[in-house]
């Protein structure tokens, strides 16, 4: 396999790395529930999106779906997250990993008592206006917006 295109093309390098530090208040929702973003779409010129997903006890998840365009992975951090791999459930705990190629069935939720955290890793990135908009969309608007954002539902 080889390497991508390349993108660089200066001689000595540069300074131009993006620092977050553990402190920085979460981007959208509210600290027991919400996501931190990461590496955003603008960040990695697109390359991928990398999030910090943090789930209420008993918060649920997205239905069965799959996106024609990107990949997504999840990494879980701490608590239990169930996992729909497209042929069953699991509960996945932390260390646990999971990745999704485009066209594969997933859901992810969190059934349990106690919180959950899990990064999620998508392949290329542009999620952020996703999770700002979703939970605020009107019911005859879903659709277009899942269309607009390569996410499509089965269930």
């Amino acid at each position: 396999m080889s390497y991508p295109e390349q993108v660089y093309f200066g001689e000595g390098g540069e300074v131009n790395a993006t620092f977050r530090p553990a402190s920085t208040p979460i981007d959208t929702g509210t600290p027991d529930g919400g996501v931190h973003y990461l590496a955003t779409t603008e960040t990695t010129r697109g390359e991928f999106g990398l999030y910090r997903v943090v789930m209420k006890p008993r918060a649920g998840g997205p239905a069965t779906h799959f996106h024609r365009t990107i990949s997504e992975s999840f990494f879980i951090l701490n608590g239990v997250v169930r996992l729909y791999n497209g042929d069953k459930w699991v509960d996945a705990r932390a260390g646990d990993f999971l990745h999704v190629p485009q066209g594969g069935l997933h859901a992810f939720r969190n059934d349990s008592d106690e919180k959950a955290e899990l990064l999620l890793l998508f392949t290329p990135g542009a999620r952020e206006e996703y999770f700002e908009r979703v939970g605020k969309v009107a019911a005859d608007e879903l659709q277009a917006f899942r269309d607009k954002h390569d996410s499509y539902f089965i269930d």
